[in-house]
């Protein structure tokens, strides 16, 4: 005769294959939980400010830097700057160590170590169509600058064009590295180019 106690209690594999299914939506769970703990972290909004150990390290390793126009890129000026122009950058909380470029590199063309982007030096581009009679320019150091970003309230990146030299000069560096990389490439360019009238539209 069969006891009724055990007819009600499901059997050991019946109750593993209910378990299953939940075990496997508390795991799921758990992961998403700290997978947005962490990219909260990574971002800067965590305990860290983004500059502890959940900060990314910057790349150091082979630039590669798409060709872009640059008549004047290989000519004395740019030759003169680029020469002049030291291994380290200053920045924010340390210095930018210089970066290797990937063959073929551009001519006119430095990079130092940043993060989240590398800082990148063009010498000898074109005019910006950007400049026109109304930009509002920035005077760093004796050198006067037309600022670019993407519009967006809190850039990461931000770029520089040297407007009042024989040649134009663009600065890209993350907004992180702070005004060290823009004061250092104003120094080593008012010592190397002299300054010329703004040419605007």
């Amino acid at each position: 005769m069969t006891d009724p106690d055990t007819r009600r209690r499901p059997s050991v594999p019946v109750l593993v294959a209910l378990a299953l299914p939940l075990l496997l939506l508390v795991a799921v769970a758990a992961v998403g939980i700290v997978g947005r703990v962490q990219g909260v972290d990574r971002a800067g909004f965590g305990g860290t400010g983004g500059t502890g150990p959940t900060a990314a390290a910057p790349e150091t390793g082979p630039l590669t830097v798409v060709p872009v126009d640059a008549p004047d890129a290989s000519g004395p000026e740019c030759t003169a700057l680029l020469a002049a122009l030291p291994a380290e950058l200053p920045a924010a909380g340390g210095v930018l160590p210089r970066r290797p470029l990937a063959d073929p590199a551009p001519a006119g063309t430095r990079a130092w170590a940043a993060a989240p982007r590398p800082a990148v030096l063009r010498c000898g581009l074109t005019r910006p169509a950007e400049l026109t009679p109304t930009s509002a320019l920035l005077e760093v150091n004796g050198v006067r600058w037309l600022q670019l970003d993407d519009g967006v309230p809190d850039p990461v990146i931000v770029s520089y064009v040297a407007v009042d030299r024989p040649v134009y000069v663009v600065l890209t560096a993350p907004t992180a590295a702070g005004t060290g990389p823009l004061q250092t490439v104003a120094d080593v360019l008012r010592q190397t180019m002299d300054a010329t009238d703004v040419v605007v539209r």
